[in-house]
């Protein structure tokens, strides 16, 4: 009856954070646009979903991520200037390239969140998982754009001859500072309010 309970209340939290990613994918509330990126939101409610649901709750809500993002390159819920011209010059390529980054960062939280709050207590592993969501979603999304289309006349165009490094430390800039700040005080203090109220189990080998 127990684990009857346990598994309903992890089908509530999937739910809710499905809801709510759908929610912001499509209102202004989990993008703002600058330029050809936009800082997203959108990684928070995979984080979250990743620390109470662990890596397969972060997966599942991490390719909803993907799909609404790849979405975004037809023109359902929103426009992606970026991801319409990727679509344009290989639709397959361009899913590959919005779907996947978002799908390994939700299913690599889970086990970022389990290793961590093993070592610190679990308010910082929520952070770091926070953080971790941002950066990896940048880092993958930024080395799927370079490697899947890093030799088109686009790229080559946005590039203007910078070396990779050089080209993405400049092109994300402050979007992946604000999106990394804005996940980690948030996923931290979302996480630690479901600990407290029994949505996360507790660490078997940690303080909190």
């Amino acid at each position: 009856m127990k684990k009857s309970s346990f598994n309903t209340s992890q089908l509530v939290i999937l739910g809710l954070m499905t809801a709510i990613l759908l929610l912001m994918a499509y209102t202004p509330l989990g993008y703002l646009n600058i330029g050809p990126l936009a800082v997203t939101f959108n990684m928070i409610p995979v984080a979250v979903a990743a620390i109470t649901l662990g890596p397969v709750g972060g997966a599942v809500t991490g390719a909803v991520f993907g799909m609404t993002s790849f979405l975004q390159c037809i023109g359902v819920g929103g426009t992606s200037a970026m991801g319409a011209i990727l679509f344009d010059i290989n639709p397959f390529l361009a899913f590959i390239q919005r779907f996947i980054p978002r799908l390994l960062d939700g299913l690599l939280l889970g086990y970022i969140f389990r290793f961590t709050r093993k070592a610190v207590h679990t308010s910082l592993a929520c952070m770091i998982t926070g953080f971790f969501s941002a950066f990896l979603n940048t880092a993958f999304f930024m080395t799927a754009l370079v490697v899947l289309f890093g030799n088109t006349s686009y790229m080559q165009e946005l590039m203007g001859g910078k070396n990779v490094i050089a080209f993405i430390c400049g092109f994300v800039g402050i979007n992946a500072v604000c999106e990394m700040i804005s996940a980690t005080v948030i996923t931290g203090a979302v996480g630690m309010a479901l600990y407290k109220a029994n949505f996360v189990p507790a660490p078997k080998h940690a303080a909190a």
